[in-house]
């Protein structure tokens, strides 16, 4: 038979284990209880017995055997939790309230026993306390037994223990109580978390976790999962966004690529064209569709490694080196275009990145500013260190810059203003950059270049800034 989900909860297991623990402790204590107070109880009645014998040894010595007798007798009157026993030389019975000696085999000298005895109490009850005392030998040959009566102690003993029993009784029925409390607002709280997970599951992104801000594990598990959820959401909004937007994006290339593919299937057929120009074409539009691919699975994955905080295979290396290699890369092309090519690069820039995608995002914006400044213009490529520690890599040139409106909007993917339409691309180069950026820590900025001169500008300056690396 299944045990009900209260019961099979964690806390209320946590709190059987402790309650049994607490169970053995009591008992523990409670036997070392009962083993001392007996062992005390023990002690003090000896010494009340040597004390009592001391008394009676005196009466003897002083007055005789009459006296001692007279005294056992006052003695047993009174009902004391003493008993007493005189006897002559044979062992026979001269006074007492016992009968006859507990100890069957008397060796000379002092020999202590303990020994149950049969009382009776006032209200008729029948009690047999154990008894603790010794039996000497007295100047005269006379043998006396004196020995007290832990009853008391007993009764006091037996209280005790039935008061822990107790005690321990409803410690475990509150564990118990507890354990069945905490194992239902788990069980509550389990369920909550539970149902926004399946809400989930469902399909429903918009579902979170209540967070009561009391600042215990729920609420710090609650507010982790909320933060998953987020993520999720964010990931899923931008793939559905990327989805959409290379659908739209692609349409046209795609129905270019179909019309010239027509005409050149018309070409081939009147004899105008063979059909290698017309598969050549049909390359090189292929081609750009998968430029394109590339770009955007490259840019997911930016994203996603910014999402959980890793660069994608980090590697240290000083910055300088790779904008000296761009600036040479570069340069021979700017100069075809007739471009003033210049780079200032300050040495010693170390930095934790992916050196490939940094790479990447650093020939973008120098191929952007080439492309689009007119002849005549100047491109500048600089790294150096900032004030703050960061590293930062800009590119200035003299072309037509980004109005101020559109400069966070031309970082998104496929965006192209129009100034740009009569160019080739995209519009994935700087969302590239952008993503680059992201997975680094670091950040992307635009601003106003050099200024309007001699009718061309007023120019772009983009600037990558990124964390310098830890010592």
């Amino acid at each position: 038979m299944r045990l009900p989900s209260l019961l099979r909860r964690t806390p209320f297991r946590l709190t059987l284990l402790f309650v049994a623990l607490f169970a053995a402790a009591a008992s523990a204590v409670l036997a070392y209880v009962y083993i001392a107070s007996a062992n005390e109880a023990r002690v003090r009645a000896e010494q009340d017995v040597r004390g009592e014998l001391q008394v009676l040894r005196g009466i003897y010595d002083q007055r005789g055997l009459d006296a001692v007798n007279r005294a056992l007798i006052d003695r047993t009157l009174t009902r004391s939790s003493f008993v007493y026993l005189l006897m002559e030389r044979d062992g026979s019975r001269i006074t007492g309230s016992l009968t006859m000696s507990p100890i069957e085999q008397y060796n000379q000298g002092v020999q202590w026993v303990t020994f149950p005895m049969t009382d009776n109490l006032p209200d008729g009850r029948v009690i047999r306390p154990q008894v603790r005392g010794v039996q000497v030998r007295l100047s005269g040959g006379e043998m006396l037994f004196v020995g007290q009566s832990m009853g008391d102690i007993e009764a006091y003993l037996g209280r005790l223990t039935q008061a822990l029993w107790g005690a321990m009784g409803i410690v475990l029925l509150l564990g118990l109580a507890g354990g069945l409390l905490v194992s239902r607002n788990l069980e509550r709280a389990m369920g909550r978390l539970k149902g926004v997970v399946g809400a989930v599951q469902e399909g429903d992104l918009k579902a979170r976790a209540v967070v009561r801000n009391s600042g215990d594990e729920w609420d710090e598990l609650g507010q982790g999962l909320n933060g998953m959820l987020d993520q999720l959401e964010s990931s899923m909004a931008s793939i559905r966004h990327a989805g959409d937007a290379i659908a739209h994006d692609l349409r046209s290339p795609l129905t270019r690529m179909r019309a010239k593919l027509e005409v050149a299937l018309i070409d081939a057929e009147a004899g105008k064209i063979d059909g290698t120009e017309a598969l050549e074409l049909a390359l090189s539009e292929a081609d750009d569709l998968l430029k394109t691919f590339n770009t955007v699975l490259a840019i997911a994955r930016l994203q996603a490694a910014a999402g959980s905080g890793r660069i994608p295979d980090p590697a240290l290396f000083d910055a300088a080196d790779l904008a000296a290699d761009m600036a040479e890369l570069y340069e021979p092309a700017s100069e075809d275009k007739g471009l003033e090519f210049s780079a200032e690069i300050e040495r010693g820039l170390t930095v934790n990145a992916n050196q490939p995608f940094l790479a990447q995002a650093l020939a973008n914006i120098i191929d952007n500013a080439i492309k689009y400044t007119p002849v005549g213009g100047a491109v500048m490529l600089r790294a150096r260190r900032r004030s703050s520690g960061e590293i930062e890599f800009s590119v200035t040139d003299t072309g037509p810059g980004v109005p101020e409106e559109d400069r966070e909007r031309v970082i998104q993917r496929f965006v192209r203003l129009d100034n740009s339409r009569t160019e080739p691309g995209s519009g994935l180069g700087l969302s590239l950059v952008g993503a680059v950026m992201e997975a680094h820590g670091g950040r992307i900025t635009l601003d106003e270049g050099p200024g309007a001169y001699e009718g061309s500008g007023p120019g772009l300056r983009v600037a990558l800034v990124l964390p310098a690396a830890e010592a």
